[in-house]
C-alpha cells in the first residue's frame, strides 16, 4: 500500500479551527442529532445525555471524550498478508467506486449485473494500486435483492485476496458478512483480534443516522471491524450552501456516529468519513470535482488529524455521464485534494460515472492510472550522487545528448514513470494504431486485464465451507 510522505496542505487558520470548533458544538447541544434506533438511545440515555423521542443532545465534552477512545491508527488483515493495509498516519488505501445501480461499457448503459459485478472484483485484483475491490461495486439487477449480499461477498473473498467491505443495508445482511468474514479467517476471534472488513456508515444528512444504519453499526462495532461514519453532504441540499455551514454539520455528525460506536465497544476502530460536494443551483442536480468540493476536502483532512482520527474522503468523482475530458479533469480535482490532504480511506478510485450512479469500465482503467501517476509524483524525491549525474555531463559535454549516455542506459527502463492508458505516438503512428482516444484504449485494456485473470489460490475447505453457508442462508432467506 502507499505511504504518502510529503506535507499536508493546510487551508484553516487557528482561529478559523476555533471558530468551528464552537459550531459543532452549539449544533450538537442546540439541535442535536436524530438517531432511529432504541438501542442507540438507550446508550446515549445511560451515559447521561439529554434524548428527547429520537433526537439526543450531546455534551461536546462527552463526545470528545468517546473520540478519543478510538484508535488514531489500525490495521486491517486481508487473506493475503501481503495484501493487509494500515490505516491512518500516513498510509493511504484506496478502493474502487461503490453502489451504482448501472454500468457503463463503452457506448452501452445498462443494469449492472453478477457478471460485472465479478469483472470489476477481477479488475480490482489486477491493479496493484488498488487495495481493495471495495464492496458493493455495484449493485447486481439480475440477482435476488434479500440474499445478493452473500453473492457479493463470496466474489469479494474469492475473487480477491485483498481487503474488502461489508454489507450495510440490514443488520441481517452485516451478521452474514461477518459470519463469512469469521469463515475466511479461522474463527471470530481472529476477526476481533484484527479487523478483517471496513464497513460504510452514512448518515442521513441533516442530522439524522437512519434505522438500517444503525443496525449494521451495532453488528460491525459490537464485533471489532473498522466503520467508515461518514456524512452525506451535498452543499445546497443536505446542508446550508456555505463551506464553514457544511463542515461544522460534517463534524456533528461525523463525531455524534463515532461517540455511539464507542458506546457500543470501547476502542473500536473508526474512520472519520466526509462525502462533500455540491449541487448545481440551476438543475438541482449533484456536481462533482468542484472547487468547492477540493476545499472541503483540504479542510477535512485538518480537522481529522485535530481529532486524531484516520479519515476518509476523495476518490475518482465525477458528474459525466461518459469517460471523456470533463470525467478526467473532475476525478483529478477530486483524486489530487485527497493526496494533499492524505486520506487514508479513499473510496471510489476507480469506476465512478455520472454521480455515482454508474460503474464504468473505461473510467476504471483511466481512474486507475490517475491514481498510479499521483503516487508516483507524491514520492518524495532522493537526491544522490547518482541521480545528480554528473558522470554524465562528463561523457556528454557541451551540446551533445544523452540518450546513449551511460547513466542514461542504466536507469532508462525505470526513469520515468510508464503507463498504459495514454499515447505519446506521433499523429501518423497513431492513425496506423487505429486512431484511438482515450476511452478507447481503456476499453481494450479491460478486457485484456479480465481475460489475463489468474485466480488467488484459496483452501478447498474454506470455499466449500463459505458456498455451503452461502446457500443456506440463501434458503433461509427464502430465496
Amino acid at each position: 500500500m502507499f505511504r504518502n510522505r510529503m506535507p499536508r496542505y493546510e487551508v484553516l487558520s487557528q482561529d478559523a479551527m476555533q471558530a468551528l470548533d464552537g459550531g459543532w458544538r452549539r449544533l450538537m447541544t442546540e439541535i442535536g442529532v436524530q438517531f432511529a434506533d432504541p438501542r442507540a438511545l438507550d446508550l446515549f440515555r445511560a451515559a447521561g445525555q439529554k434524548v428527547e423521542d429520537e433526537t439526543v443532545f450531546l455534551d461536546p465534552d462527552f463526545v470528545l471524550e468517546q473520540v478519543a477512545k478510538a484508535p488514531a491508527e489500525f490495521d486491517v488483515q486481508a487473506r493475503n498478508p501481503e495484501h493487509s493495509i494500515h490505516i491512518g498516519g500516513d498510509a493511504m488505501a484506496f478502493g474502487a467506486v461503490y453502489g451504482p445501480p448501472f454500468v457503463r461499457e463503452g457506448e452501452v448503459r445498462r443494469d449492472a449485473t453478477m457478471d460485472d459485478f465479478r469483472n470489476f472484483t477481477k479488475l480490482a485484483q489486477s491493479y496493484p494500486v488498488l487495495d481493495s475491490a471495495g464492496g458493493v461495486i455495484c449493485e447486481p439487477s439480475d440477482t435476488p435483492l434479500d440474499s445478493r449480499h452473500l453473492d457479493m461477498t463470496l466474489a469479494l473473498q474469492t475473487l480477491t485476496d485483498k481487503v474488502y467491505m461489508g454489507n450495510v443495508v440490514s443488520g441481517v445482511n452485516a451478521a452474514d458478512t461477518l459470519a463469512m468474514t469469521s469463515i475466511l479467517f479461522g474463527s471470530r476471534e481472529a476477526i476481533e483480534e484484527t479487523p478483517a472488513t471496513i464497513s460504510l456508515i452514512n448518515c442521513n444528512s441533516p442530522l439524522r443516522w437512519d434505522d438500517r444504519m444503525l443496525e449494521a453499526q451495532f453488528e460491525y462495532s459490537g464485533a471489532g471491524q473498522p466503520v467508515v461514519l461518514t456524512p452525506f453532504i451535498l452543499m445546497g441540499a443536505m446542508s446550508p450552501v456555505t463551506i464553514p455551514a457544511a463542515l461544522v454539520q460534517q463534524i456533528t455528525e461525523a463525531l455524534s456516529g463515532i461517540a455511539l460506536s464507542q458506546l457500543i465497544r470501547p476502542g473500536t476502530p473508526v474512520i472519520f468519513g466526509s462525502f462533500l460536494s455540491n449541487i448545481n443551483m440551476q438543475s438541482g442536480s449533484p456536481t462533482f470535482g468542484t472547487p468547492e468540493s477540493g476545499l472541503g476536502l483540504l479542510c477535512t483532512g485538518q480537522i481529522a488529524r485535530h481529532f486524531n482520527l484516520p479519515f476518509r474522503t476523495g476518490g475518482g468523482l465525477t458528474s459525466s455521464q461518459v469517460p471523456d475530458a470533463q470525467a478526467g479533469y473532475e476525478a483529478l480535482m477530486t483524486l489530487l485534494p485527497t493526496f494533499l490532504a492524505g486520506a487514508n480511506w479513499v473510496m471510489h478510485s476507480a469506476g465512478w460515472l455520472e454521480g455515482g450512479l454508474v460503474a464504468g469500465y473505461e473510467k476504471f482503467v483511466i481512474d486507475a492510472e490517475l491514481v498510479a501517476m499521483l503516487q508516483h509524483e507524491f514520492t518524495p524525491l532522493e537526491i544522490d550522487e547518482g541521480s545528480l549525474a554528473f558522470d554524465a555531463h562528463q561523457e556528454v559535454g557541451h551540446g551533445g545528448h544523452f540518450l546513449g549516455a551511460m547513466h542514461t542506459m542504466e536507469r532508462f527502463r525505470t526513469c520515468f514513470y510508464r503507463g498504459e492508458v495514454s499515447s505519446s505516438d506521433n499523429y501518423e503512428r497513431w492513425l496506423r494504431g487505429g486512431g484511438q482516444d482515450t476511452a478507447d484504449r481503456a476499453g481494450e485494456i479491460w478486457k485484456q486485464k479480465v481475460e489475463a485473470y489468474e485466480q488467488p489460490a484459496l483452501d478447498d475447505a474454506v470455499r466449500e465451507e463459505l458456498e455451503d453457508y452461502v446457500a443456506r442462508r440463501r434458503t433461509e432467506l427464502g430465496d
